[in-house]
C-alpha cells in the first residue's frame, strides 16, 4: 500500500475506531467515555500531521509531514478526509465517502480507487477494514488494554491504549494515545513483519466551518489517471 494511503487509513482509524466500548470499568472505562463524547462532539478537524514509518530490520525511519482536514460521517453527510504532504515530497490524498484519490504531482499521476474494493484486496492489508466498522463491530473485533499515562511529543499528556484484533489480521496490534479531552493524538500500527507506522496529530483546530469542496483535489487535466 502506498504510504500516503496507509497514513490516511491510520488517521481514519484514529477518529473512526475510538468508540470501541464504553462499558469498561476504572481508568479504561473513563477514557473510553471521554473518547466517545469527543467523537460525538467533533464536527470537523484541521491539524498538522506527521507520519513515521520504521523498518526495524534496516533500522531506518522515514518521516513525512503535512496537514490534514476531516469531516466525520453523519446522517446527511459522507466522510471527508484530506491529507496534503509537503515534506519531503509533495503528495495529496482525498477520501470522500467510498472513493479515494492520490495525486502525485512529480509523476503527473492520480491513483483512483474505491474503499469497498480495496479493503477486500490482500495487497492493501487490513487497514481499510477500519473504514466502515460500526461500534458493535469494533467491540467484537478488539481487546483493549489500558497501558497507563504517557507524555508524547515532549509535552502532550495522554493515556496509552493497546488494541489487539481478536481475529487474524494483517497487523499485530494498534495503539492509541488519547489526551485529556478524549481526542486521539497519536496512533501506531504494528504490522506482521514488525514494521510500524506512527501518525501524530498536532495543533488541532476543531469544529471549524469546512466546506466539502475543499476536499476535492484540483489537479491539472493533463494528469495520468490510474485505477487501483
Amino acid at each position: 500500500m502506498h504510504r500516503s494511503l496507509r497514513t490516511t487509513l491510520t488517521f481514519i482509524f484514529i477518529f473512526g475506531a475510538v468508540a470501541v466500548t464504553a462499558n469498561a470499568q476504572g481508568p479504561l472505562g473513563e477514557i473510553l467515555k471521554r473518547m466517545d463524547a469527543h467523537n460525538k462532539a467533533l464536527k470537523s478537524l484541521q491539524a498538522d500531521i506527521t507520519m513515521v514509518k520504521f523498518n526495524p530490520q534496516l533500522n531506518v525511519s522515514d518521516t513525512t509531514s503535512g496537514t490534514t482536514k476531516y469531516l466525520p460521517k453523519a446522517k446527511k453527510q459522507q466522510m471527508y478526509v484530506r491529507i496534503d504532504w509537503s515534506r519531503p515530497l509533495e503528495e495529496h490524498i482525498s477520501v470522500i465517502g467510498d472513493k479515494y484519490e492520490l495525486w502525485r504531482p512529480r509523476l503527473n499521476q492520480v491513483i483512483q480507487g474505491r474503499v469497498d474494493k480495496a479493503k477486500n484486496s490482500a495487497s492493501v492489508g487490513g487497514a481499510l477494514s477500519f473504514m466502515n466498522m460500526s461500534r458493535d463491530q469494533l467491540k467484537a473485533n478488539y481487546d483493549v488494554t489500558y497501558m497507563g499515562e504517557e507524555r508524547i511529543n515532549g509535552n502532550i499528556g495522554t493515556v496509552h491504549l493497546l488494541l489487539k484484533p481478536k481475529a487474524a489480521a494483517n497487523y499485530k496490534t494498534a495503539e492509541l494515545w488519547v489526551d485529556a479531552d478524549g481526542m486521539p493524538r497519536q496512533a501506531k500500527i504494528l504490522e506482521q513483519n514488525n514494521d510500524t507506522t506512527t501518525v501524530l496529530i498536532e495543533n488541532p483546530r476543531k469544529n471549524l466551518e469546512l466546506n466539502a469542496a475543499i476536499f476535492r483535489l484540483n489537479y491539472p487535466s493533463s494528469v495520468k489517471k490510474v485505477s487501483a
